[in-house]
């Protein structure tokens, strides 16, 4: 039997920005569970929800003070069991963010850790002692800007943080914080969870050399001061392989296995080291590729013929166009593109996975200066690194608060050219009912879902390329451009993404026209 992720589509809900139930301005659990017909209508097979464990907010949840409990924020473990049992009564699957390679500062992992350099578990996470000056122990910069390192007075040792510094990384060398952290995966399998999206994981297991990372020769000010330095001996390291494999058998102990996606971003040939040795990692390493390139035929085809090259035999493809730290595609290939976006994701190879709005065409919203919540912006202000725009709530319909708060929103609700979700539900022809279209169509057609992939042509800004299963081509061709032009295609239409369907192959398309055909 084929496991369900392969044929599925996921949906990311970032949940203080997908539907406020109680009026205080952030969405909750209830509300997620109160919009899951949007998703069964919309087509999807699972929901990922970022975080909703009990946090201090430094970063939106990723800094995770307990991981077996939830948020008051978000609601009480009452709230996710309704929401469990009503996506699955639904048909829909439940992934979680797991956050493993760092924990809150006030994590009682952490403060233990603390109490000195006896403690027992002063070993979970990373020390190290002053440099010979007196300063951090190397020249790591925190992906947040800023060193890596946070003197400890007490101990007169510094501790290492990835990301902020009230994020103290884990350390996995130790095999009692395995343990731990395998535990807390159980705790969620036993209650129903379908799986995890693990964050950050070329992050975890750095060098316990603490050689300093040699310098970014392709370096320019708009990357961050983060991107500065290679990420040599804090990235990829070679611990990763094992971590990810042991994972992977915490998963293998429940029927169905549960599904792990790792979040990793790096080449091709990096990120094909998490699928690990005879396919015993992540299912799923996301794939990254359409996030980062630019967005012109000629590039994407040759991309996607690089990443199917590279893939291990019998590893399982997926893509991605956008996420809650990355712009969104409507901003960066432009609104008319959106929709040549949505078919491209739809149709390629592998499990694709949709970000909250997307699907309604919104696009990173302006956010003015006394409403920023993101530190990254707050600690590197005016580079464009925050990622408040793209985490903006979900405008369900017109009126005050937009359908998704009765209150004050948490960030300013920004409505996407086409109007909300009920507006748009109610135009035939508009982007959300273009995305209901293509799910429905890889539904229906297998050539979508299993079948193989072959590019046909990548010029003159045109992509084409076929799927084809037990006997059945289909053929996508995607103008990527803003003006007409001229192809050469046979067999009938299926969906254009202006939402038209039937009729005979076209001789043109329009500008920023895509067209999915049975040959």
């Amino acid at each position: 039997m084929t496991d369900w992720w392969k044929t599925g589509v996921v949906y990311q809900i970032y949940p203080r920005s997908f539907m406020d139930s109680d009026g205080d301005g952030i969405g909750d659990l209830k509300g997620i569970a109160d919009r899951l017909d949007h998703l069964v209508d919309l087509g999807v097979d699972a929901v990922w929800i970022s975080p909703f464990y009990p946090s201090p907010m430094k970063d939106f949840g990723y800094d995770v003070s307990d991981y077996c409990g939830i948020d008051p924020m978000f609601g009480t473990f009452a709230d996710f069991e309704t929401l469990r049992d009503a996506a699955h009564a639904r048909g829909l699957k439940i992934l979680m963010d797991f956050v493993p390679g760092h924990c809150s500062d006030q994590h009682p992992w952490f403060q233990e850790a603390l109490s000195g350099p006896d403690a027992p578990k002063r070993d979970w996470f990373v020390w190290s002692d002053p440099a010979a000056d007196g300063g951090p122990p190397n020249n790591w910069i925190s992906e947040f800007a800023g060193p890596a390192w946070t003197l400890d007075q007490a101990s007169g040792q510094y501790y290492l943080h990835i990301f902020l510094r009230e994020q103290p990384s884990l350390n996995w060398y130790n095999p009692d914080l395995r343990v731990a952290v395998y535990d807390a995966m159980r705790f969620w399998f036993d209650n129903g969870v379908d799986g995890f999206r693990v964050d950050a994981v070329e992050n975890m297991g750095p060098d316990m050399s603490f050689r300093d990372n040699p310098p970014n020769p392709d370096w320019v000010e708009k990357m961050g001061p983060a991107r500065s330095l290679l990420g040599t001996y804090t990235k990829h390291q070679p611990v990763l392989r094992d971590i990810v494999e042991e994972m992977r058998r915490v998963a293998a102990e429940y029927t169905p296995e549960r599904l792990l996606v790792g979040e990793v971003y790096g080449s091709f040939d990096e990120l094909m080291g998490y699928y690990g040795k005879d396919l015993t990692g992540f299912q799923l390493p996301f794939n990254f590729a359409l996030i980062e390139t630019d967005w012109d035929a000629e590039t994407i085809g040759g991309l996607i013929d690089d990443y199917e090259a590279k893939l291990p035999e019998g590893a399982w493809p997926n893509w991605v166009l956008g996420n809650h730290d990355r712009a969104r595609i409507a901003t960066r290939a432009g609104p008319a593109q959106a929709r040549v976006a949505a078919m491209l994701l739809m149709t390629l190879r592998g499990t694709p996975t949709i970000y909250q709005g997307d699907e309604l065409g919104m696009e990173s919203a302006t956010i003015p200066p006394e409403a920023v919540q993101d530190p990254w912006e707050i600690n590197v202000p005016g580079q464009g690194l925050g990622r408040d725009p793209v985490r903006t709530p979900i405008p369900w319909r017109t009126g005050t608060g937009a359908g998704f708060t009765t209150g004050h929103p948490w960030l300013p609700i920004s409505v996407p050219p086409e109007g909300p979700a009920a507006v748009q539900a109610e135009v035939p022809g508009s982007i959300l009912m273009l995305h209901r279209q293509l799910l429905a169509l890889r539904r229906a057609e297998p050539a979508l879902t299993l079948g193989d992939y072959a590019t046909v042509s990548a010029r003159d800004g045109v992509l084409i390329y076929d799927r084809s299963h037990e006997g059945r081509q289909l053929r996508v061709a995607l103008n990527m451009t803003g003006k007409p032009r001229k192809v050469d295609l046979t067999g009938t239409v299926l969906v254009r993404t202006s939402g038209a369907v039937g009729g005979a192959a076209p001789a043109e398309l329009a500008a920023d026209e895509g067209v999915i055909l049975a040959v």
